[in-house]
């Protein structure tokens, strides 16, 4: 194994392990983020009492970070780690731990084929990317759709009624906005590798590459809409939490689940959260790509990341996509405060009536549109397909 080798394989054992490090920061800092956007809705303070000892007693940072609530959640923490985690008697007790893990792995997984911004080798332009595969948004829906086994599992686990349901509820809302989801992002790819828009692919780099001129949710605003209703319902958050639904299921798949079980269900739904706001981003709003240039304004308005050294290059392109990320999780939090719980009819009647009709015909329209975009404009400048 020639030395080369073996500090490439360092390299991205580091990188993973950074990787795990920030979307599980994230994950954790999203829960305090969830409390305060709550308090801020409902008029009140929200955590504002924790406090670590000694950092706490730093004079003005420290009591303005135990104000901003930026220790809850290590205690918050803490607690799940070490509460008492009792099995109940009933429960099929192999499935039942089991099933908190299989939740939380898919969503760990999927970063791996998920661009986070770009560096310069040389002259070209390169992915920061655990793996940079071919098959990256293929890679990512087969593995997030696993996460719903682990509700499903433990709602079968649990042995009891109201976990039961809350699993059936889970894998009928899955299928039934999966198929909506993946038609949605059809377009998207259809456009990434039209003629000249790159070496085409289902690689989530190329996607970026390819809206330079243009953000896709721009010019794709009904597709954009169907792949982030979909998201919603697949993290099974409001208003599609049908199978928690503490109103009518007490807590649905994981009533009979506590302290660090739990905590993993809790942890893998805002690691959900998290990398779909990720890939919704790459997908329609561009990536790290600064503003559209609209095919007139200079190239360096999409990329001025390119111009400047290249580790601060790099830096501010992984910055500003966590940016965009941010803003969606945000999003996430407002919906869940501001909209009412769907019934579960409604849920249905929204997802097979309207979602993946509304996918189909987005399909063929935009099928339809860049193919006739290709042969007014594209493919007279691409003298390989003309030949």
């Amino acid at each position: 194994m020639t030395d080369s080798l073996v500090l490439d394989i360092v390299l991205k054992v580091v990188f993973a392990l950074i990787f795990v490090v920030v979307i599980m920061t994230l994950a954790a800092y999203s829960v305090l983020a969830e409390r305060k956007v709550a308090s801020w809705i409902q008029g009140r303070v929200g955590p504002n009492r924790t406090a670590l000892p000694g950092l706490s007693a730093i004079p003005v940072i420290g009591p303005h970070l135990v104000k901003m609530g930026m220790w809850q959640p290590l205690a918050d923490g803490v607690k799940f780690l070490f509460k008492e985690d009792p099995i109940p008697g009933h429960v099929n007790k192999l499935y039942y731990v089991l099933a908190p893990c299989i939740a939380l792995v898919p969503a760990l997984t999927t970063m791996v084929v998920l661009p986070v911004g770009q560096y310069l080798d040389g002259d070209i332009v390169k992915p920061i990317v655990l793996a940079n595969v071919d098959i990256g948004i293929l890679f990512i829906l087969a593995f997030s759709s696993l996460g719903v086994y682990g509700i499903v599992i433990g709602g079968w686990a649990a042995n009891s009624k109201y976990p039961y349901f809350g699993g059936i509820r889970s894998s009928a809302q899955m299928i039934s906005y999966e198929l909506a989801m993946g038609m949605s992002i059809l377009p998207v790819f259809i456009w990434a590798n039209g003629p000249g828009a790159g070496i085409g692919g289902l690689s989530l780099f190329n996607v970026v590459e390819s809206q330079q001129a243009m953000w896709l949710g721009v010019w794709m605003p009904i597709p954009a809409f169907i792949f982030l209703t979909s998201l919603y319902a697949e993290t099974n958050r409001l208003p599609f939490d049908m199978p928690e639904s503490e109103t009518e299921l007490v807590g649905g798949f994981h009533t009979e689940y506590g302290s660090f079980k739990f905590g993993l269900f809790f942890v893998g739904e805002y690691a959900h959260m998290v990398i779909g706001s990720a890939v919704f981003t790459i997908l329609f709003l561009g990536g790290w790509n600064f503003l559209p240039t609209f095919g007139v304004l200079p190239d360096w308005v999409a990329d001025p990341w390119s111009l400047m050294p290249n580790w601060l290059g790099s830096t501010l392109s992984v910055i500003y996509f966590i940016g965009k990320t941010l803003f969606f999780v945000f999003l996430f939090m407002w919906v869940r405060w501001t909209l009412p719980r769907f019934r579960y009819d409604q849920v249905m009647t929204l997802g097979w009536k309207y979602l993946v009709p509304g996918a189909l015909i987005c399909v063929v329209a935009y099928a339809i549109i860049i193919g006739l975009w290709d042969i007014a404009f594209t493919i007279e400048e691409t003298p390989a397909i003309v030949e």
